[in-house]
């Protein structure tokens, strides 16, 4: 009986560019503070190089397919980074740099793009359109305004909004005929960028989800909190340079209400309050 040869299996060869391309990543990981992940869904190639050009000397960005992006962060063996793998989608680009992680966060805002509505896009804020000349001429556009809720006349040959109007809230989707209307109106309403996803920081070791850095927001907060910092100084009595005016006039005006009262005691010494 004649024994059959066990067929050997034969393991694919891991193409050279594939090897070069994660130990190019494996050295970038190693060197760099920060590996900032971030989304490129929607990003046009234009913007792409643009902001790459921008941020040139301050991150250098790397774009690499899913498996080899997974395999150098696990070959880079840095404590911590594995917890950056389930961020990771198919459309992604790395950001390694030396600039803290909210930080580089910041400046991809920065670079962001006013762009077109499509329908079907969620509002990021209150989209308002303001009275003023259109470049319309009269027709089917007066219906298609009009029926998105703005009141609009003709004046001089040409479609004028009359009164200001928010066409659509924060949070809501854009509808196909509203997106239509505010591309006639030349509105730019999104923003077009990368969208940070998730950040791996090297002296911390540690990963931050959810590192999207809205300034504006941030700047109205911060005002909001300063406003009530003061009165809630005031209240606990906290003495300091920004509540010592408060506290001197209080006093000042305490001092002369109880002078008021101890002239009047005197005048009429048998009056008992």
């Amino acid at each position: 009986m004649v024994k059959k040869e066990k067929s050997k299996v034969r393991e694919k060869e891991i193409p050279e560019f594939k090897t070069r391309t994660v130990k190019e990543l494996v050295d970038k990981i190693k060197k760099s503070k920060t590996l900032l992940i971030a989304s490129t869904k929607g990003l046009p190639s234009s913007q792409f190089h643009s902001i790459k050009k921008n941020l040139r000397g301050r991150a250098d960005i790397k774009v690499a397919k899913k498996s080899l992006v997974l395999r150098a962060i696990e070959n880079s063996k840095r404590p911590g980074i594995d917890k950056l793998n389930e961020q990771i989608t198919s459309d992604v680009a790395l950001f390694f740099s030396d600039l803290d992680a909210f930080e580089l966060s910041g400046l991809l805002k920065d670079n962001e793009s006013p762009a077109r509505a499509k329908g079907g896009d969620i509002a990021s804020e209150d989209i308002h359109v303001e009275p003023g000349p259109t470049s319309l001429i009269p027709g089917p556009a007066i219906s298609e305004l009009s029926g998105v809720g703005l009141k609009v006349a003709v004046e001089g040959g040409k479609i004028a909004v009359k009164l200001p109007h928010v066409i659509v809230k924060k949070g809501d989707v854009i509808k196909d005929n509203v997106a239509s209307v505010l591309a006639k109106l030349d509105i730019f309403p999104m923003k077009v960028g990368f969208e940070p996803i998730a950040a791996y920081d090297s002296v911390s070791e540690k990963v931050y989800v959810g590192i999207k850095i809205d300034k504006k927001a941030m700047l109205e907060q911060l005002r909001h909190d300063i406003g009530k910092a003061l009165s809630f100084a005031v209240n606990i009595k906290y003495l300091a340079k920004e509540t010592l005016t408060y506290f001197l006039a209080k006093a000042n005006a305490e001092e002369k209400a109880i002078e008021g009262l101890i002239n009047k005691t005197q005048q009429n010494p048998t009056e008992v309050k």
